[in-house]
C-alpha cells in the first residue's frame, strides 16, 4: 500500500517540490539551462552546474548521459555534487532524449551525436578558462560516447570518468537468436518501430525500491520498448568500441558494479587491461547494480562519489 501511495504522487524534481532556483541556492551552487543549435541544425537542451562565484573552479567536466536518460532528473545529483567540490559541469540532452529535438529514444547515427557533443563542448571551451584541466564523464551509453570522442579527438580532454560504460551490449539483455536477425531485417523498412523485446532497464538498474519510484516519476523518461534503429546502432557502436579498447590512451577511471546486468563489468576489466593509457584505474563495487550514482543506498552512492572526487583531485 505504501508503494502504491508513492507511485500516485508526482514530484516536480527528483529532490521534491522545491524550485530549481531555491534548491541550487541551498546546495551552494549556480546553474543555467539553455539551448544549443548544432552545425547540422539540431536544437539540443543544455545545462551547467558551477561552483558559486566565490569559489574559482578547479576543472571542467563535460558529461554525457545514458540511453533513455536525460540531464534534468536524477542525473543532476552527480554534477551538483561535483560543482559543490569546485568543478564546472556541462551537459546536453542527446538527440531524441530529454528536452532535445528528435523522435523520443531514436538515435539513428551515433557518429552524428558525437559530432554534436564535440561541437557543444568546444563552444563552452571558448568561454571558459583555457588553463583548467578538462575531463569527460559518461554513464552507460554515455561512456561509449566518451570513448568515441577520445578516438576522434585524442587531445581534447585530460581524462575521463567512465561509469558502467556500455562498451559492449551485455549478453544478459541482448535478445537471443533468431530475434536479432529478424529485427535487423525489419529495421531496413521501419527503423523507428519500438518493438525490441527487453527487460525494464529501470528495474534492472536501480537497487533501492524508493529510488525506483522516483526514477519512474521522471517526466522525460521513455517508457516504450527500444526502437529498432537505436538498438542496431548501439550494437554497431559497442562492437566497434569493444574492438578498439587497446587504442584508448587517455587517463581514465572506469567504475562498475559487480551485479550490473545492463552493461558487463567484465568488459570494463577488459578495457582496463587492454588500454594503452599510462594513467588508468578501475573500481568494481561488490554487489552494486547499474545505477551506482543514484540507485544504490545513500552510503554506497557516497562511496562511489568519493572515489570519483579523489581521482579528480589527484589530477587537478
Amino acid at each position: 500500500m505504501e508503494e502504491e501511495k508513492h507511485q500516485n504522487q508526482t514530484l516536480l524534481h527528483y529532490w521534491g517540490n522545491t524550485s530549481e532556483e531555491d534548491y541550487y541556492k541551498q546546495q551552494g551552487i549556480k546553474s543555467t539551462k539553455s539551448h544549443y543549435t548544432t552545425p547540422r541544425g539540431l536544437t539540443l537542451f543544455t545545462r551547467s552546474w558551477q561552483p558559486p562565484p566565490s569559489i574559482p573552479p578547479r576543472g571542467i567536466i563535460f558529461m554525457v548521459h545514458g540511453y533513455g536518460n536525460d540531464i534534468s532528473w536524477t542525473f543532476q545529483a552527480t554534477p551538483i555534487f561535483l560543482a559543490q567540490n569546485g568543478f564546472s559541469c556541462f551537459a546536453l540532452d542527446l538527440e531524441g532524449h530529454g528536452h532535445s529535438q528528435g523522435l523520443k529514444a531514436y538515435v539513428p547515427n551515433l557518429d552524428l551525436v558525437i559530432d554534436d557533443c564535440i561541437s557543444f563542448f568546444n563552444s563552452i571551451l571558448t568561454q571558459e578558462n583555457q588553463q583548467l584541466p578538462r575531463f569527460l564523464f559518461g554513464e552507460s551509453m554515455g561512456g561509449a560516447i566518451c570513448l568515441m570522442i577520445h578516438f576522434k579527438n585524442p587531445d581534447l580532454f585530460k581524462g575521463a570518468i567512465l561509469v558502467a560504460p556500455m562498451c559492449k551490449i551485455s549478453e544478459k539483455v541482448r535478445p537471443k537468436w533468431p530475434i536479432p536477425q529478424i529485427l535487423t531485417f525489419v529495421a531496413n523498412f521501419a527503423p523507428t518501430l519500438a518493438i525490441v523485446p527487453t527487460a525494464d532497464l529501470l528495474d534492472k538498474s536501480v537497487k533501492v525500491p524508493e529510488k525506483k519510484i522516483i526514477g519512474g516519476m521522471n517526466p522525460c523518461r521513455y517508457h516504450g520498448k527500444p526502437r529498432l534503429g537505436t538498438v542496431l546502432e548501439l550494437v554497431r557502436v559497442t562492437d566497434y568500441v569493444s574492438s578498439k579498447l587497446r587504442d584508448v590512451e587517455m587517463s581514465f577511471i572506469v567504475i562498475h558494479g559487480s551485479a550490473d546486468v545492463v552493461t558487463d563489468p567484465e568488459v570494463s576489466r577488459e578495457l582496463y587491461d587492454s588500454a594503452k593509457s599510462k594513467d588508468k584505474s578501475i573500481k568494481i563495487y561488490e554487489g552494486m547494480m547499474h545505477s551506482m550514482l543514484f540507485g544504490e543506498t545513500d552510503e554506497n552512492v557516497a562511496i562511489v562519489r568519493g572515489d570519483i572526487l579523489k581521482w579528480l583531485n589527484e589530477r587537478c
